[in-house]
């Protein structure tokens, strides 16, 4: 029986499909845009993730720990072991963006495309990463499509979008007759759309050029990134052996045209063998069915695992992975960064005691709901080993005493997810005063930001009055403030509303006794 035929025409599926995929693609912005504190609840924002297979399995077995929320990522496995890599043509936000962003007229690399044995890539990635995992190391989730999205959308996509209708506003709001309803529009779209306040992130455009690096390959093959790199895709492909719902038989229509195989955006149906396809490569997109002029192709449900490809991982690539992995986490706690901690690295609340690199999927949720923009991806102050977890940087933005969104958003909770009254608590450092550039220590002028600032019932922050010489000679009263590190959380307000130019007078180092990374 053709199963996909038996519902609706192959155009109408190929149409149904597009549809889907566009709706999915705006429900994941949409998630994204309402990301931060007071937008949607946490377990509808981080619901992306927790369907991802690849990092809940990666966290799991990196972590030791399984959680009730990761269970949704069964469904998608489920979905696979029914109708193959159909999350990859169907569902994934990275492979409808592929599509949107493909070429009409592509270059002519056959060799490339046909070159079966460089698919063995995503398998060796998604192997390496599994094994690093079992050493309690995530860094290579940083391949992870949903990961990829969403950091670059939080980085660089969204962000730009901001600035550019805030430049556009800027200009037009010279106009006269344009400024009520300019005005009547950045109320609208600000909060709702827009953050009030613009946000910056560091390395946006390294972000950025990543993400367009993985649409560039689009025009070496089409679907370059899901055929020979994707992890995910690997892991679903592997699943997909003993999918029932697949591309394997050919009817008796088919004249042997390959119109099929010259459509097929993975290359899975092989030139001249129009009914040898591999289900581990199909993405169940059914441009092959609308391309066939004889309706020669079909989907047929069947129980019997598939063969095994010659691209297929083997016991040579485990162990060659194996090697890599064992090596590489070995290598990577050999930094420094592995003997000491970089003093500014300041973790959210919780994180560093729930051993943050063992459990971080390096989604960047936390960095997006995070309302003050301080929380940002790490470059190297932990070492490649803890490369795009979060860490707040308090001369950007500080960690809102009134906010636990980072907690709460994270699917792995890596950061904990604590009550408002137990993030209120948690030290996640301590300031210290620079006295030669404090204002009121080293110029002898009026200053308590800092004191003001404090957020604690009992300030952190205290005044002395002290008789100091002013510049003219004469001997005047000064209030100079004092951190009571027994009392500081380490929230970097101070730092963050320092008056002081460049480099802050007062900062916030991390826990000097903690020695997790």
């Amino acid at each position: 029986m053709n199963v996909v035929a038996k519902f609706m025409t192959p155009r109408r599926w190929r149409t149904a499909r597009k549809s889907v995929q566009i709706v999915i693609l705006l429900a994941f912005i949409a998630l994204l845009v309402w990301a931060r504190q007071g937008g949607w609840p946490a377990e509808l924002v981080n619901a992306p993730m927790r369907l991802d297979p690849l990092g809940m399995l990666a966290h799991l077995v990196a972590s030791r720990t399984l959680l009730a929320t990761s269970a949704l990522a069964l469904l998608i496995v489920a979905l696979t072991l029914f109708f193959g890599r159909a999350w990859c043509g169907w569902l994934c936000p990275l492979g409808t963006l592929l599509d949107v962003f493909s070429p009409r007229r592509r270059a002519h690399l056959t060799g490339l495309q046909d070159l079966s044995g460089v698919r063995r890539l995503k398998y060796g990635l998604l192997l390496t990463l599994l094994v690093a995992a079992l050493f309690g190391n995530l860094t290579l989730l940083i391949f992870d499509p949903l990961t990829i999205v969403l950091r670059t959308f939080t980085t660089s996509l969204l962000p730009a979008v901001d600035h550019i209708v805030s430049a556009v506003e800027t200009t037009l709001y010279q106009v006269e007759l344009l400024r009520e309803p300019l005005a009547a529009f950045d109320a609208a779209v600000r909060p709702a759309l827009l953050p009030v306040q613009p946000a910056y992130y560091r390395d946006a455009a390294l972000f950025a050029a990543l993400f367009a690096g993985v649409i560039a390959l689009n025009w070496l093959a089409p679907r370059f990134w899901c055929r020979y790199l994707c992890p995910l895709g690997g892991l679903l492909g592997l699943l997909s052996k003993v999918g029932i719902v697949r591309r394997e038989v050919v009817s008796a229509q088919c004249t042997g045209c390959d119109a099929c195989a010259r459509v097929c955006p993975t290359g899975t149906i092989q030139p001249g063998q129009p009914g040898a396809s591999d289900p581990s490569e199909c993405t169940l997109c059914l441009d092959c069915l609308a391309a066939c002029p004889r309706n020669g192709a079909t989907f047929k449900a069947r129980l019997v695992p598939a063969r095994w490809q010659r691209y297929d991982p083997d016991r040579r690539q485990v162990l060659a992975a194996a090697g890599v992995a064992a090596a590489g986490v070995g290598v990577l706690r050999s930094e420094m960064t592995a003997r000491r901690d970089d003093a500014h690295l300041v973790r959210p609340p919780g994180a560093r005691e729930n051993e943050l690199l063992s459990k971080c999927i390096r989604c960047g949720q936390c960095v997006r709901a995070c309302p003050t923009n301080g929380l940002q991806p790490a470059l190297l102050e932990s070492g490649l080993e803890g490369v795009w977890t979060p860490l707040l940087l308090p001369r950007v933005g500080y960690c809102d005493y009134s906010c636990n969104a980072c907690g709460q958003v994270c699917p792995v909770q890596a950061i904990p997810p604590l009550s408002l009254d137990e993030k209120r608590t948690r030290i996640i450092g301590a300031a210290y005063i620079d006295t030669t550039r404090c204002i009121a220590w080293a110029d002898h002028r009026p200053c308590i930001v800092c004191e003001e600032m404090c957020p604690l019932p009992e300030k952190a922050i205290t005044l002395e009055i002290t008789q100091v010489r002013a510049a003219g000679g004469e001997m005047v009263s000064l209030q100079l403030p004092r951190v009571d590190r027994e009392r500081c959380i380490g929230c970097g307000i101070c730092e963050y509303k320092c008056p002081v130019n460049g480099q802050s007078a007062i900062r916030v180092y991390a826990p000097a006794s903690d020695p997790l990374g």
